[in-house]
């Protein structure tokens, strides 16, 4: 039975710089708020790279009153408590070095791309966002040859908006174990949705993962790919898993 449903949000939920598709998203928070009544459906969390504040909107809109995920794996906020616990790997080594690649991000991809911006409210990792996924690509690349040459400790992944450096040992296989943790419950009693490579850790350890049609490639290689896209996606994703747990 799965007990917990995870999505991602960019991708997901969400679709970059475009305006919400709001009958779907009216369906998953009334999924949500049901799931206080009926056993079979599980409630819904978030799992995401984007950092607190924009998750926490998300959770108001989406009816999310339980922790989610944020910075991938590198806090959880608890909305009721008002409390957030950070990854037990950053520790200060990570935080001198978190700010290190900022200012080398700042000068070498932010300075020199034109619209590039940083995620100036990220504090475990290093976020950047552009609206061309060719430009995107181009900055992926340029990332990962001088952080793999230079912190071992962190990797880089990408969305088709955003270049992502995160602690390896913070990514949402991390996040996703954070939330199951937190609820006594084993990864095979979570689904999760995601679309990108920063959400494979946490596909390959849950027991229903889940990938809309719009996901890149290597998301859709370890998971069930929905008919819908993003957001009409994931609540096709929250149906299967309600049918099952019927079943």
């Amino acid at each position: 039975m799965i007990k917990l449903f995870v999505t991602d949000l960019d991708g997901c939920v969400t679709d970059p710089f475009i305006s919400p598709d709001w009958e779907a998203y009216t369906k998953l928070r009334a999924l949500n708020l049901a799931s206080k009544n009926d056993e079979a459906i599980p409630p819904l969390s978030i799992c995401t790279g984007r950092p607190m504040p924009y998750a926490e909107a998300q959770a108001q809109i989406l009816g999310i009153r339980i922790p989610f995920v944020f910075e991938s794996g590198g806090g959880m906020y608890d909305v009721v408590k008002n409390k957030i616990t950070w990854t037990p790997y950053l520790d200060e080594e990570a935080k001198v070095q978190v700010q290190e690649i900022k200012a080398w991000s700042q000068k070498n991809i932010i300075e020199k791309y034109d619209s590039a911006i940083s995620e100036f409210t990220k504090f475990t990792d290093i976020g950047i966002i552009h609206q061309d996924t060719p430009t995107i690509n181009e900055m992926a690349e340029k990332c990962e040859e001088y952080i793999s040459a230079s912190y071992e400790r962190f990797e880089v992944h990408k969305t088709i908006v955003s270049v992502n450096i995160i602690l390896r040992k913070a990514n949402k296989g991390e996040g996703i174990k954070m939330l199951a943790n937190h609820f006594g419950l084993e990864p095979e009693e979570l689904a999760y949705i995601g679309d990108s490579s920063g959400d494979v850790p946490g596909l390959k350890i849950v027991g229903m993962p889940f990938a809309p049609s719009n996901a890149a490639q290597v998301a859709k290689d370890v998971a069930e790919v929905t008919s819908g896209s993003s957001t009409k996606g994931v609540v096709e994703a929250y149906q299967k898993i309600i049918e099952r747990n019927r079943a």
